[in-house]
């Protein structure tokens, strides 16, 4: 039989702030931007060191963010750091461009940004938690309710506030706002 090469891939045990500052120091050096903002899974990062954040909030190999300055930028990474690339083949994680209007999220969700500075200069700003939440139930996939129950487990959700915002929510149809109610029902803490 003949033998072939298969790269190797790290295995990521959960994502930190480390990590991310490395991942958004190469995407400086590569297009220059040093402010992304950070949404999805791994929005958790900014309210809290890892160590206390539950591992299911930050289990995601994916950094779903796009460039502040100009969201459009961040495809320009695509190629060097994501899905695919060398730089997740060496250390297990890669840069997930996106379009600040792909996820289903609450009037002025803009405004509550978490600022985290990174000691290489490079800025990060994450989705509210709480915003997260509501993109996920939108969504509605299993991982993505097993995010929540975590966070709302922890006390890192407030379901209060969920429940304001999904209020302040322009689902993209019935069907999308009917799923995101019915699954924030069955997760309210009783």
């Amino acid at each position: 039989m003949g033998r072939r090469a298969v790269p190797e891939y790290t295995v990521v045990l959960g994502m930190d702030l480390n990590k991310l500052e490395h991942l958004f120091g190469e995407a400086k050096k590569l297009n220059g931007d040093d402010e992304f903002v950070v949404i999805g899974s791994l929005s958790a990062l900014g309210i809290l060191p890892s160590g206390r954040v539950p591992a299911r909030m930050l289990m995601s190999i994916d950094v779903d963010c796009y460039t502040r300055r100009d969201p459009g930028r961040v495809f320009e990474l695509k190629r060097a750091l994501g899905e695919g690339s060398a730089f997740e083949a060496e250390h297990g994680y890669f840069l997930d461009p996106v379009s600040p209007n792909l996820p289903t999220l609450p009037a002025q969700w803009e405004f509550r940004l978490i600022k985290v500075p990174l000691r290489n200069g490079v800025t990060v700003f994450f989705l509210d938690p709480n915003d997260a939440a509501i993109s996920k139930y939108a969504r509605g996939e299993p991982r993505d309710r097993e995010w929540i129950r975590a966070g709302l487990g922890a006390g890192l959700l407030s379901a209060p506030v969920i429940e304001s915002r999904l209020r302040d929510t322009v689902f993209l149809d019935d069907e999308e706002a009917a799923r995101a109610r019915n699954a924030f029902a069955e997760d309210r803490p009783k």
